[in-house]
């Protein structure tokens, strides 16, 4: 027998659109393309549920806008859980002070949702990272309340699964990897609408890391009938 609307609200398996309203303020993430999109940039306090494969380039796309945030206050940074070692020379280059750099190694899932609530709501954090990959509904809001309580603005960074279903925050967003940068698709944002896919190119900021489209020539029909023959 199927679960009524209200059975499944009491069970937190659904959210409404009006538990999460209003727009907000934003601070620049340091590419134009995904400012455009964002209508000024990443949310300045919330959470930001991010669905991506590790390793395309998420952090390089995501960082930018923090650089900024600790430049304007003393607050952390924090990095919870992360798969991989961070690259401290990376992260020097980018522009941040490593002395506010902090990196949470948590025992199993639930530590890590405690720590990212902690951090978020303690007012001492600019942001916070937490790769998580089973964050539920009834949780995302606690991160989502703790986040606007301390002015903080954290990311969820989980990876794509076909079980994939929509959190109660401030921004949603799918990312996959392009040659020029990364595929950006905005499934959900506070206060704004979703968005068709587009390319946050990153050849000028990272030109090792991409490469640039060749550009397309018309081939002569010989030369393609030569090449089946």
């Amino acid at each position: 027998m199927n679960l009524t609307i209200d059975e499944l609200k009491n069970k937190r398996l659904i959210w409404q659109a009006n538990q999460v309203s209003g727009a907000q303020n934003t601070l620049p993430s340091g590419f134009e393309a995904l400012d455009a999109h964002l209508q000024g940039g990443l949310p300045e306090r919330g959470v930001v549920d991010i669905s991506t494969a590790i390793g395309i380039g998420e952090l390089r796309l995501l960082l930018p806008s923090f650089v900024l945030r600790q430049q304007s206050s003393e607050k952390l940074l924090v990095f919870i859980a992360p798969p991989v070692r961070l690259n401290g020379p990376m992260l020097l280059q980018l522009g941040f002070d490593l002395t506010r750099i902090l990196i949470i190694e948590p025992k199993n899932a639930k530590d890590a949702l405690w720590s990212a609530e902690q951090c978020l709501k303690s007012g001492c954090c600019e942001g916070v990272f937490l790769w998580h990959q089973s964050v539920e509904i009834h949780q995302a809001k606690r991160l989502q309340f703790a986040a606007e309580t301390g002015g903080a603005l954290s990311i969820i960074i989980r990876q794509k699964t076909h079980e994939h279903f929509s959190l109660p925050v401030s921004l949603t967003m799918d990312l996959a990897a392009a040659p020029e940068g990364i595929d950006v698709t905005i499934t959900k944002r506070k206060g704004g609408s979703h968005s068709e896919p587009f390319v946050v190119n990153m050849v000028k900021a990272w030109p090792a890391l991409t490469r640039r489209l060749p550009i397309r020539k018309n081939i002569p029909l010989a030369t393609i009938h030569s090449l089946t023959d």
